[in-house]
């Protein structure tokens, strides 16, 4: 056997890393050397150095002395002259947008040793030729201190970057950076982008979850995320080695509030029963209690009136088929149920044991939670334009089984995720076809919460590439799947009414409560345009004057920043002639044919 001979390199990033297990081969004789690398200088990995020729400086990471958990950058000025500093060019560095005249707040945390001069924050173009706005920040002491800012930009830049700089000797700590927009620039005072908080109410959703994975973190923890946000521990998060609780819980509460949505949140079924009663209160309790009471030093005096709260998220699922893991969870889920329970008896509760349909373990988990569980959390496909057929025959099924071991059972299903990589026409259709299912279902099933509602353009970093929503520093549109939803939610009618179709259409219909309205929900998946014959009975509506929401386009078809629009619903009128009309349903298409009388 040949060996390649040459040199290997291990890049480590300027951090401080150990490597291990190294083994060569070196004139016959196998080496296994211990190697460490120092680093001479740090910077965090979201931060770039600042460091013109001439000026000799240093950078490291405080590992001691943080504002709020463990690092903090430290900048120190030696000699020359010029401007030292970190700059930050926003999420992977895809540029801070700025408009002319914009307004912008901030704050930050420094402390300093020996620096004779102020500190300066400044928006910049990315090559730092140009500032658009700029503070001046003075009398910086030696311990830790708060500085707000605010300063308004001279320029557009849909690429501008944060920076804070020094420009005379000393030693500089900088921790806790943060930077938002102002006044029409935030969705109701809060710490949201407006145009994203819009995007979100103009798909016309009216029940949100937050959930996911996420809270499966074992550091994931509801009094981690309340108080001031500068001050709430940072954890190990799932996607991301160090999260901030920065936005949580509340933040989300406080988002649907002033959205009018109906929230649903998840906690970690690791959560103490008494830390769940004491979040139960906090967020439901009178001002006049204990943790009410620091909802309302918190800034929020009025109780957020949570209904819907699911306790873990997708439990058992990675460790397989487990009797112990679902006998686990099922002691997790009585223990905070009953803790919950006691501080507010109207609260609304989902469980999420992982739904098996051949295991055995699943009467078990349904007879232990039967009574206790308003809901089982069910996850479904999306990407497959016909996925509402798989749904149906899960929900079927799951429906019969919670009959056959309790016929009086009052546990339903709640479709809280609906799961792919996809975001174009294709998961469009499969969202449509998926709430056909559920419609045919509704008497049993809660919702259903595709994933997932946001995803940052070209940004994506897993396979769940499945955003309804999707958004630049500049823009904000909708892909297929958010016009697929957005039907849906403005021709939404809450009486079911039946339906039979022939020929490959996925077809529901439904009525307005007076029987004034009529919606007929059509689906095409397949690669042509199909005729149908519709035969209404029943119903005596205009059959002249129709209204058509038609949303249509190749599998492949998504939405771009060039071309935001160029796939959505088409609104038009038509007629339904005779007492069998003939219309033709468009390929790939989902279409709501909606009739008044």
């Amino acid at each position: 056997m040949k060996y390649m001979a040459g040199l290997i390199g291990l890049r480590t990033w300027k951090a401080g890393i150990e490597f291990r297990n190294i083994r060569f081969e070196k004139n016959g004789k196998m080496m296994s050397p211990r190697v460490f690398t120092e680093p001479s200088e740090q910077v965090s990995y979201n931060w770039d150095m600042l460091r013109p020729a001439g000026v000799k400086a240093s950078f490291a990471i405080d590992s001691t002395a943080g504002y709020n958990g463990k690092n903090a950058q430290v900048i120190t000025f030696e000699s020359g002259s010029g401007k030292v500093g970190v700059a930050n060019r926003g999420l992977n560095r895809w540029g801070i947008a700025v408009r002319k005249g914009q307004k912008f707040q901030g704050r930050l945390y420094l402390k300093e040793t020996q620096l004779s001069g102020p500190v300066t924050v400044a928006l910049q173009s990315a090559d730092g030729s140009k500032t658009y706005a700029s503070k001046t920040l003075t009398n910086i002491g030696a311990d830790w201190q708060k500085f707000p800012f605010e300063f308004t930009a001279s320029e557009a830049d849909s690429k501008a970057k944060l920076t804070i700089t020094l420009s005379s000797k000393g030693k500089l700590w900088v921790d806790q950076v943060v930077l938002m927009g102002t006044g029409k620039d935030q969705f109701a005072g809060l710490p949201i982008r407006a145009d994203i908080g819009n995007a979100l109410v103009a798909q016309g959703l009216t029940f949100l979850r937050y959930a996911g994975t996420m809270v499966n973190s074992p550091e994931y923890r509801f009094k981690k995320m309340i108080g001031d946000p500068d001050k709430r521990p940072l954890y190990r998060g799932h996607w991301n080695h160090y999260s901030t609780n920065g936005f949580g819980i509340e933040e989300f509460l406080q988002y649907c509030e002033a959205a009018n949505i109906t929230p649903c949140f998840a906690i970690n079924i690791y959560e103490t029963p008494e830390d769940m009663a004491d979040m139960v209160e906090y967020f439901n309790g009178d001002a006049s209690t204990k943790w009410g009471a620091i909802r309302a030093k918190n800034g929020h005096p009025k109780a957020y009136g949570v209904k819907y709260i699911e306790i873990g998220n997708e439990e058992v699922l990675f460790n397989g088929d487990s009797k112990e893991g679902y006998e686990e969870y099922v002691t997790r889920f009585k223990l905070l149920h009953q803790a919950m329970k006691q501080k507010d008896n109207a609260l609304i509760l989902i469980h999420s044991a992982w739904w098996r349909p051949a295991s055995p373990n699943m009467e078990y988990v349904f007879k232990e939670l039967n009574g206790k569980a308003d809901y089982w959390d069910l996850h479904v496909g999306g990407d497959n334009p016909n996925e509402g057929l798989e749904t149906d025959k899960k929900l079927t099924e799951m429906i019969g089984m919670f009959r056959k071991w309790d016929p009086a059972t009052k546990m339903q299903i709640a479709v809280f995720e609906e799961n792919g990589s996809k975001h174009g026409m294709q998961r469009a259709l499969g969202h449509a076809t998926n709430l056909n299912a559920i419609r045919r279902h509704n008497e049993y099933v809660l919702t259903s919460s595709p994933a997932n509602a946001l995803e940052p353009y070209l940004q994506n970093d897993n396979d769940w590439n499945q955003g309804q929503i999707f958004f630049t520093p500049t823009q904000v549109w909708g892909m297929p799947p958010f016009y697929s939803q957005k039907m849906q939610s403005e021709n939404h009618l809450p009486l079911r009414v039946h339906s039979a179709s022939e020929g490959g259409l996925d077809v529901t219909a439904t009525r307005s409560e007076d029987g004034k309205t009529l919606a007929l929900h059509v689906v095409n998946t397949g690669v042509e345009a199909r005729q149908a014959e519709i035969s209404i009975t029943g119903f005596d509506g205009n059959r002249s004057n129709v209204q058509i929401f038609t949303l249509s386009g190749e599998l492949t078809a998504e939405n771009s920043p060039q071309k935001p629009e160029a796939y959505r619903t088409i609104e038009s009128k038509g007629t339904l002639a005779g007492n069998a009309p003939g219309y033709d349903f468009p390929p790939h298409s989902y279409t709501i044919l909606k009739l008044k009388r």
